[in-house]
């Protein structure tokens, strides 16, 4: 599936490279009285994005299944609160929702942020649905759309949506996307990583017409984090992220990222001036990502990242968005 010439998926030369942290890309930029929602912003990327942008100025609500433990792991951070929010459940999505709109803060930047490691074998929500779909994709679109009028209250509001590379190995299965058979936590992975990228397009097409923009972000890969500490040492050693002695790899030109370098990328699509009349389009390194349908190998030495046609075509992005709603009515 090609994606036509005209397309945005190009880079616009940032001037920040791969090893930028979430505070280089913030330095001087003041965030006082925008008012952010960050899902998961207590651990890993999430923390480190809550907190760069929380000491740009900004206040942060994170959104977390556990307040409490999310409230110890962000305790010292001004301008910081949490709420209770799990993805799965679209009660709590609603209640927080709710209590949002009852504040009548405008959202200036919603940081769809919270994911979950991928279970060994198939978990449903109360649903049925897969639960990695559930959680990466199906429970920010319901939280996307129930904060829309937030949202255009901002008057120029930015929705993030962190990724993965994976995307380039992702399909959705449109016949089965909850994996009534053949199931395969890998694959599940990648189609919740593919289906926020075309989140991200059609929420642009949709509403950049009334200010708000979306954009997916891949961070990197960075070792520590819940999601990727879950593939054990073996795993992350055949992956090059640990050596022998089990310390961090650390290569940001290769995509092996500190977890300030990968907040980097999300505090950029957040909130580069640059990106202002630009959305509808996935980031890496800190820019746009240039376009790449090369079949190339996931190697230790090599780990592919770049946005791939399919992961930005436009009708698949609609056709997920109808999809998405046909889910979520039932």
């Amino acid at each position: 599936m090609k994606v036509r010439m005209h397309h945005k998926q190009h880079p616009i030369g940032s001037g920040f490279g791969a090893a930028a942290t979430a505070d280089d890309v913030l330095a001087g930029v003041e965030l006082g009285g925008k008012h952010i929602i960050v899902t998961g912003g207590h651990a890993g990327i999430g923390l480190e994005t809550t907190r760069a942008l929380a000491r740009a100025g900004a206040s942060v609500t994170v959104g977390a299944r556990d307040p409490a433990r999310a409230a110890l792991a962000l305790a010292g951070i001004e301008r910081v609160e949490v709420g209770q929010l799990d993805l799965v459940d679209p009660r709590s999505i609603d209640a927080f929702t709710s209590r949002w709109l009852e504040s009548r803060r405008p959202l200036h930047v919603l940081v769809n942020s919270a994911a979950l490691p991928a279970p060994g074998t198939i978990t449903r929500d109360s649903r049925g649905f897969e639960v990695q779909l559930s959680t990466s994709h199906l429970g920010h679109f319901q939280l996307t759309l129930g904060l829309l009028r937030a949202l255009r209250a901002a008057k120029g509001a930015r929705v993030v949506v962190v990724s993965s590379g994976a995307q380039r190995m992702g399909r959705i299965r449109w016949d089965d996307p909850n994996f009534s058979t053949g199931y395969d936590p890998l694959a599940a992975y990648a189609q919740a990583k593919l289906a926020n990228v075309l989140f991200a397009v059609e929420l642009d097409r949709r509403f950049a017409g009334e200010g708000i923009r979306g954009y997916a972000v891949h961070p990197g890969v960075v070792v520590g984090t819940t999601l990727n500490s879950a593939a054990g040492a073996d795993g992350l050693r055949a992956m090059g992220l640990i050596d022998d002695s089990g310390h961090p790899i650390i290569d940001p030109e290769r995509g092996k990222k500190t977890a300030q370098q990968g907040a980097s990328t999300i505090v950029f699509a957040a909130t580069s001036p640059l990106l202002a009349d630009i959305g509808g389009v996935y980031l890496k390194d800190n820019d746009i990502s240039r376009l790449d349908d090369e079949s190339r190998p996931l190697t230790p030495e090599s780990i592919p990242a770049e946005a791939a046609s399919h992961a930005i075509d436009p009708e698949s992005a609609r056709r997920l968005w109808e999809l998405s709603e046909r889910l979520l009515e039932t």
